[in-house]
């Protein structure tokens, strides 16, 4: 029988068709967390001793989100004819992100008193101990003020350096103003940022080939570490936390993209690869680039992108502000404490400042809820031992929730912005035009008028598959 023929009744696929199917790179995601979930499972110390692969995969990635936001950002308002648009951005931007902050939290607080996850377990506080929490848990946090000196580095140059995203926005945006203000000499510098910041895209395209590889060490340690009986203990909060972050998901963020004129579910098709790459590493860092250039490649104006997507890794953490009312109550519930519902709006406003400034890395959600419980007098800082062994079972929630929040800020941002080519934003969301797998080349070809600035560019960007 030769190699083309098939036994009688049965039907093989193409080779060609598989080889096409495993390219995709959110297929060979899929299969790397499935795999890390079964190694993790069934060889425990072996998937525990994977996590520098988790690990080293997200520090190759982070080592470029600064220079790439700083690029982003510098070109786009230098680009830009109005350098007041800039402010309307930023203030609009951040309208939005507190509103749907305060809305996330507020419906997570409905599910924990209507569910109740805690009550019963009568959790005596003399027998809990921080002994393994992580030292970030247990020390003292920072108040308002030296949160926003924080923001300020202490070089120009130290921004870029840095792990905190927010100096490097605050360093980019005085760049790109000062570029905008100097005209010839300015525009000079911003074709070589654009030029450079085509290279940072291409690296970045050839280091997302490895994400499969980080997503498998991430799962592996995750199950191999905790175990999958570790839910049992407390299903109801892991697993009432997921529906509520999926009701938010699909209602909250669902009726703010049909508000304007689009429509979620195709959304999140469009950036299937990069919610499997935060799914196998807990993080949403990883991502940033790729969102960036997605989020263009869709119509959204560069300057748009480039302030509103790093800003909301910041202040535009959907998934862990749910986590912080549910996790917090939760935690009451457990010790027996009858928190009112003045003491639980408080919280409330707390958690509005302790939310903000936590980058899109593992755990950071956590150490988000330490820094909430050391300032309030309701719960407490002791009781997180309750949920430190489980949290990372939440931490894909967060991330995944905070990922498409952010997505769907940044094309809401630029749509009421006018910077937003709806046309083509159905289009590449129904699949019409893909996201190209090669970058562009660089769309600035003409000579502008030195006395003006050019305008915003919604060529094809560089693309980082």
């Amino acid at each position: 029988m030769s190699r083309n023929d098939a036994a009688p009744g049965t039907v093989t696929a193409p080779p060609g068709r598989i080889r096409r199917m495993l390219s995709h790179l959110y297929v060979q995601c899929l299969i790397a967390v499935l795999l890390g979930a079964v190694v993790g499972g069934l060889w425990p110390s072996v998937g525990a001793d994977l996590k520098p692969l988790g690990d080293g995969f997200i520090a190759l990635v982070k080592m470029f989100i600064a220079p790439i936001i700083f690029c982003t950002v510098v070109h786009g308002i230098a680009s830009m004819d109005n350098a007041r648009s800039v402010g309307r951005v930023s203030l609009k931007a951040l309208v939005y992100f507190e509103v749907l902050t305060t809305v996330a939290m507020v419906i997570g607080l409905v599910v924990v008193n209507v569910v109740k996850p805690g009550s019963g377990l009568h959790v005596d506080l003399s027998t809990l101990s921080t002994k393994g929490l992580p030292p970030e848990a247990t020390k003292a946090h920072e108040g308002f003020a030296e949160f926003a000196l924080a923001i300020i580095p202490a070089t120009l140059v130290s921004a870029l350096t840095g792990n905190e995203i927010l100096p490097v926005l605050l360093v980019s945006v005085l760049f790109g103003f000062g570029l905008h203000a100097s005209g010839e000499a300015g525009l000079g510098i911003a074709r070589g940022i654009e030029k450079f910041s085509t290279v940072l895209f291409t690296l970045i395209r050839w280091i997302m080939r490895l994400a499969p590889v980080g997503a498998f060490g991430s799962m592996a340690f995750t199950i191999g570490n905790y175990g999958l009986g570790a839910l049992r203990h407390l299903a109801l909060l892991v697993g009432s936390f997921w529906l509520t972050a999926l009701f938010f998901v699909l209602v909250v963020l669902g009726t703010v993209m049909r508000l304007n004129g689009l429509r979620l579910l195709p959304f999140l098709r469009y950036i299937k690869e990069e919610l499997l790459i935060v799914l196998g590493t807990s993080s949403t860092e990883p991502v940033l680039p790729r969102m960036m250039a997605k989020l263009q490649h869709a119509g959204a104006s560069k300057p748009v992108v480039g302030i509103t997507l790093p800003a909301g890794y910041s202040f535009n953490l959907d998934g862990t502000a749910i986590y912080l009312t549910m996790g917090s109550v939760f935690l009451a519930q457990a010790l027996g404490i009858d928190l009112s519902l003045t003491q639980q709006l408080t919280m409330l406003a707390v958690m509005l400042l302790t939310s903000k400034g936590a980058a899109g890395v593992t755990g950071s959600g956590f150490i988000a809820l330490a820094a909430t419980l050391s300032a309030i007098p309701h719960v407490p800082p002791a009781a997180l031992a309750l949920i430190f062994g489980i949290d990372r079972f939440m931490s894909e929630a967060r991330a995944l929730t905070s990922l498409v929040g952010n997505g769907v800020a940044t094309l809401a941002v630029a749509r009421w912005e006018g910077e937003l080519d709806q046309d083509r934003a159905k289009a590449v969301l129904r699949g019409e035009i893909p996201y190209a797998p090669t970058p562009a080349p660089s769309a600035v070809t003409a000579e502008p008028d030195p006395k003006r600035t050019p305008a915003p560019i919604h060529a094809p960007v560089p693309a980082t598959n």
